[in-house]
Formats: C-alpha cells, sequence, structure tokens
C-alpha cells in the first residue's frame, strides 16, 4: 500500500529538479502523475516536451502511471490543459504542485519592465492558471491537497532577485487566501519553501562555495509527499521551509501583541517611547522569531 494510491496528481516544471522528484516519488507510492514541463532552460525560452516525456518514461519502467504535458502553464488554456489531462487520462484531480518557474535575475536599479513581467507571469500567474480549474474541482468532488511554491528570496529577501521574490511573496499571500477559502471544501493549501541544488540554482554563490550543504531535489521531496498524503491530516494554511542549512520547519509571519494608543490620539514620538512593546528585540528573534 503506498501513501497516495488511487490519488492523480498534477505537478507543474516536473521535467527535471524538484517537479521530477516529487513526480517520481508520488508515483512510487502509488499515484497517478501529469507530468508538465514546457522544457527550454531556466529563463523561459523555448519548448521541449521530451523533458516530461523522459520523466514519464521513467515512472512506466518503475512499473507507474503517467502522462506528459508540455502546456505553457501561464496562460489559462495552458493551466486548463494540465487539469483536462488528469481527467481524460485518470478521471481525478487529487493533487496540484505548483513547481514550475524560471529565474531572470537583475538588481533592481537595472530591472527590466519585460523581465519584471515575465517571471510574474510564470511564477505568480501561472500558479493562478493551473490551480482555479483544479480548485473549482475540488470543490465539487470532496476536496484535494494543493502545493504552491514560495521561496526566502520573497519571505526574507534576496540580492538580486526583486522579481522573483516579489512572485514567490505573492504566491505566499495567493496560499493564505486560498486556505481560507477552500477550508470548506476540504481543499488543503500548502506552501512549500525549498533551498535545493537544482539546475535553477546551481550557479547562486551560496551553493557554489558550500555546495556539500545543499540538498538535492529528493532531500525535498519527502516534505511534499507529507503534505499532500494522509500523513498531514487536516492541516492547512502552512508553510514548510526544507533546505540543507536550516532542515526542516514551518515558516509563519509573526506579530507582537503591540503598543494599543489611546483613542485621544497619538504622536510619532510615542512610538520610539513604546518601542520595547512594537519591534522584536533581538533576543527574541534569536529565540525563533525570525522577521517573517
Amino acid at each position: 500500500m503506498g501513501l497516495l494510491d488511487g490519488k492523480v496528481a498534477m505537478i507543474t516544471g516536473a521535467g527535471g529538479g524538484l517537479g521530477e522528484a516529487y513526480a517520481r516519488l508520488f508515483a512510487r507510492e502509488g499515484a497517478a502523475v501529469v507530468v508538465n514541463d514546457l522544457g527550454g532552460p531556466r529563463d523561459g525560452s523555448g519548448s521541449d516536451v521530451s523533458m516530461a516525456q523522459s520523466v514519464v518514461n521513467a515512472i512506466k519502467a518503475e512499473g507507474g502511471r503517467a502522462v506528459a504535458n508540455g502546456a505553457d502553464i501561464s496562460t489559462m488554456d495552458g493551466g486548463q490543459s494540465v487539469f483536462d489531462d488528469a481527467i481524460k487520462h485518470f478521471g481525478r484531480a487529487d493533487i496540484l504542485v505548483n513547481n514550475a518557474g524560471i529565474l531572470l535575475d537583475q538588481t533592481f536599479a537595472k530591472a527590466t519592465e519585460a523581465a519584471w513581467d515575465k517571471v510574474m507571469k510564470v511564477h505568480l500567474k501561472g500558479t493562478f492558471c493551473c490551480t482555479q480549474p483544479v480548485f473549482r474541482w475540488m470543490r465539487e468532488n470532496g476536496g484535494g491537497v494543493i502545493v504552491n511554491t514560495a521561496s526566502t528570496s520573497g519571505l526574507i529577501g534576496n540580492f538580486g532577485q526583486s522579481n522573483y521574490g516579489a512572485a514567490k511573496g505573492g504566491i505566499w499571500g495567493l496560499s493564505n487566501v486560498l486556505a481560507i477559502e477552500g477550508r470548506k471544501y476540504n481543499i488543503r493549501i500548502w506552501t512549500i519553501v525549498p533551498g535545493a541544488l537544482t539546475r535553477m540554482t546551481a550557479d547562486l554563490p551560496r551553493y557554489i562555495e558550500n555546495p556539500g550543504a545543499a540538498l538535492g531535489p529528493d532531500g525535498i521531496a519527502p516534505a511534499v509527499l507529507y503534505m499532500v498524503s494522509d500523513l498531514s491530516g487536516d492541516q492547512t494554511g502552512k508553510a514548510l521551509g526544507v533546505s540543507g542549512p536550516r532542515g526542516v520547519r514551518e515558516m509563519k509571519m509573526m506579530e507582537k501583541p503591540g503598543w494599543k494608543p489611546p483613542h485621544t490620539g497619538w504622536k510619532a514620538q510615542d512610538v520610539v517611547e513604546h518601542a520595547h512593546e512594537i519591534f522584536f528585540s533581538e533576543e527574541e528573534i534569536k529565540m525563533g522569531a525570525r522577521r517573517f
């Protein structure tokens, strides 16, 4: 008995890296998988369905069930086609992992509108395009699990990734809303915040300087399997960070009890006087209240 017996999963960007690791693990656990990948380099140019088909071939060679989808998920038609393939070939849509992404890193002062729009379209709009038809089906068919992919570049920040960080922060915000709207329909929403050594990240300084500290895709995949399986129970609206340096941990927005100003009015100078009530201290941050 596998953890996902009888389930049908759709995974975008599954022609390599993290998505491939998810697809192959899900298949081993009994799921039928729609393997989506546009193909081409990490900047989003070009297309080649052979990447997705190669993963499908590997799954089938192990006795699993899978079908390739080469659609551009940054369009409504592309997102719809991923869902349609799940229904056409396997009859259900139980799990969606929004994993597809590109990188077009630029410092903000040198950022171009074209790069900004392309990164937003693939990451943020792509998550919307793929999620909406699946969410609608799950709402009418007893629920399911949707996993969205954010990044510490959006939750914390990272030099040179204003477009990517903004998109990933937006995905986290979308997940928070979907968790609220999906709860009564048994639609569970998770956010994965991975830190992995993949084709997308291989030339980032932190991995070049210390490659041994990084997890490969197979080191991230068990966390996503936990999310989409019954192991996670009825949990929803949570984000898990998974990386070599920091391990597996929940990430969330933190806030202090704060200072309540009098209804009679207050001054900007009062923030200085009540700073200890308003702002996190270094000691509180060290105890785990990081700036999320």
